[in-house]
């Protein structure tokens, strides 16, 4: 996947109309949702045993509006859990990738819900715009304002700040890190980063391998690196040694190393790649790390 990147850069060099915001958000539109019956490219399949009952699975869509927006924008969200006790349950908000939509993560999700036992802790994930069937087009404010809709959507429906934990997966680390460390709707307990980016800027020095300004390349402002800094809650922090997207040693251990919280843990999984690493450790160790720094 590294070498994706390289050749994207590079053709940024030689191209006025491609540039790195197209390729970080790589919108994917459908027309309905086939979750277990989706049979694109995921990066791993899940057993029978961590099937979502029927009667625990509520879709639905958000509105989401940006600041740059005069109008609110339509976005689709699922929740995995029981919804008349997110008054009282632990939510996990799950901000997936830049990779296709909701259908992609859908094994995601599940594996997720399945944290603690099935849909113990409720699980609330969404398409940012212009992914799967949300309406409009991806934008840095968008990405927050998606978030943020989430959020109040949970809370109108009984959630509290203490009960409230945002995971982060790739692209997904811009939002769950920028929720963490600003006043939003609500402001989470915990934040638990999987692969994350350092920021868009690294991710274009990396891609080049030359130092050129990343404003070249991208509109993008997202410093994770930065934002970290203002995080105070407890935070996880997991990310595969062979990961060939984002590297563990220019983003991911950049992030862990500018936190400066009270509490934080770090999981560097040998042989895991970007979409790897539940696999890789074990789908049940996978979950018994998640459960443990939840219950800390």
């Amino acid at each position: 996947m590294k070498k994706i990147l390289v050749i994207v850069v590079a053709s940024l060099m030689f191209s006025s109309c491609l540039r790195m915001d197209d390729f970080l958000y790589n919108e994917s539109k459908i027309d309905q949702y086939l979750l277990d019956n989706y049979t694109g490219e995921v990066d791993f399949k899940l057993g029978a045993e961590y099937a979502i009952p029927d009667s625990l699975f509520r879709m639905f869509t958000l509105n989401s509006q940006s600041v740059e927006e005069t109008s609110p924008t339509k976005i689709y969200a699922m929740y995995l859990g029981d919804v008349s006790k997110i008054s009282t349950d632990t939510v996990i908000l799950y901000c997936h990738g830049n990779k296709d939509h909701m259908d992609f993560y859908w094994q995601r999700a599940k594996l997720i819900a399945n944290i603690g036992g099935n849909c113990h802790y409720g699980v609330m994930t969404f398409d940012y715009r212009g992914f799967g069937m949300s309406e409009g087009k991806p934008t840095e404010d968008g990405l927050y304002a998606d978030s943020d809709a989430a959020l109040k959507w949970l809370k109108d429906n009984g959630l509290t700040s203490d009960r409230l934990i945002i995971y982060g997966f790739s692209l997904g680390s811009a939002p769950a890190t920028k929720l963490s460390a600003n006043q939003y709707t609500l402001k989470p307990s915990k934040l638990i980063l999987e692969a994350p980016f350092a920021s868009s800027a690294v991710m274009v020095q990396d891609g080049s391998a030359m130092s050129m300004p990343a404003s070249l390349y991208t509109n993008l402002k997202i410093d994770n690196a930065e934002q970290i800094k203002s995080v105070t809650q407890p935070f996880l922090w997991i990310h595969g040694v062979e990961d060939g997207f984002l590297s563990m040693k220019t983003h991911g251990e950049v992030i862990y190393k500018n936190y400066k919280g009270f509490y934080s843990e770090a999981h560097r999984i040998e042989g895991a790649d970007h979409g790897t690493v539940p696999q890789t450790v074990g789908f049940q160790n996978y979950l018994e790390i998640m459960d443990k720094f939840i219950k800390k």
